[in-house]
């Protein structure tokens, strides 16, 4: 199974995204969709898994804040803001999140707590990045996805 991760994408679907998207079986998407024509993309693409984000407005009020979820025997648990994840992850096996616009992944006491940073509108001098979950044999492997890459001096 292949899941595509995106999170962020503030009212902008990337072709480059679509085009990951259609190599995946599922998509969870981290919140700040910011627009109903966005999730209806999507949703259009293949099964969806969404959370909403701090810029998703009434139109998202049905959107709920957090999911747990579970795929091919993984365990999932989605928010948005990574402070909002909740302190018992007990029977979690892979954490998902957005909001900071910056990948990160890490694995810590047998979790692997997921940013796909953001896949939309280019913000603070970030790359744009998005990622692959791949489970084989109950077995998650994680690939990211490098749409934009930041800029060469990272400083200003």
């Amino acid at each position: 199974m292949r899941i595509a991760v995106l999170s962020d994408t503030h009212g902008i679907l990337r072709p480059q995204v679509i085009e990951m998207i259609h190599t995946c079986d599922i998509i969870l998407h981290g919140g700040d969709i910011d627009t109903k024509e966005v999730l209806d993309q999507l949703s259009a693409l293949a099964p969806l898994y969404v959370v909403r984000g701090n810029n998703d407005q009434e139109w998202a009020e049905q959107i709920p804040l957090s999911l747990r979820f579970e795929l091919n025997g993984i365990k999932f648990f989605m928010v948005h803001d990574k402070k909002d994840i909740p302190a018992d992850l007990s029977k979690i096996d892979v954490v998902v999140y957005g909001h900071s616009h910056q990948y990160n992944e890490e694995r810590k006491c047998g979790l692997l707590y997921l940013n796909p940073g953001s896949c939309g509108k280019r913000r603070f001098r970030l790359g744009l990045t998005m990622a692959v979950i791949e489970i084989i044999d109950k077995e998650i492997h994680v690939k990211r996805i490098d749409l934009i890459s930041p800029p060469a001096n990272n400083n200003a």
